[in-house]
C-alpha cells in the first residue's frame, strides 16, 4: 500500500467516524406549544426599557392561552414576521423573531418556562431599533370560566 493509499483509507475512515458521530449527537428539535388548560387566567406583566422605569399591568380574562399564542404568532407571522422554530428543552421552550413593520426591526428571544397546565412565566429580550427592552410576564390560571 502506497502512503497516498494510506492517508486515502485514513481520511475515508476519520470522515465516516466524524458522520457517525455527528449523528449520534442530540439535536434540539422544533416542537409544539406546550399545551395549558382554559379557564379564568391572570396574568401579571413587568416591562422595563432601558433608561425607564418598570411598568407593571396585571390583566384577567377567560381564554386560553396555547390557542392564543398560536393565534398571535399566526397573526404576526402574516404582518411580516418570522418566527425561529420552537426547541423544548424539559419544561423550557425558547424562539426567537424579526419583525420589520412600519419602517422599525424588532428582534426578540422568548423563554417560555412551564410551571403545570396552570401557570407559566415568559420572558421576552427585545431590541427594537437599538433600543433594549426586558419583558416578564408571569400567568395562572384561578379557576373556570363563568357562565
Amino acid at each position: 500500500m502506497t502512503t497516498t493509499t494510506a492517508l486515502t483509507h485514513t481520511s475515508i475512515r476519520v470522515f465516516s467516524l466524524a458522520a457517525l458521530l455527528a449523528c449520534a449527537v442530540p439535536i434540539a428539535l422544533a416542537t409544539d406549544w406546550p399545551t395549558f388548560k382554559p379557564g379564568h387566567w391572570t396574568f401579571d406583566r413587568t416591562m422595563t426599557e432601558t433608561g425607564a422605569a418598570p411598568q407593571k399591568i396585571s390583566t384577567s380574562e377567560c381564554t386560553d392561552p396555547t390557542a392564543d399564542q398560536k393565534e398571535q404568532q399566526a397573526m404576526l407571522a402574516k404582518a411580516g414576521c418570522q418566527f425561529t422554530p420552537l426547541v423544548q428543552s424539559g419544561k423550557t421552550y425558547r424562539y426567537s423573531a424579526t419583525c420589520k413593520m412600519a419602517g422599525m426591526t424588532t428582534t426578540s428571544d422568548s423563554v417560555l418556562e412551564v410551571e403545570s397546565v396552570e401557570a407559566y412565566t415568559i420572558t421576552v429580550d427585545s431590541v427594537v431599533d437599538g433600543s433594549k427592552s426586558h419583558e416578564v410576564l408571569r400567568a395562572r390560571r384561578t379557576g373556570d370560566c363563568g357562565k
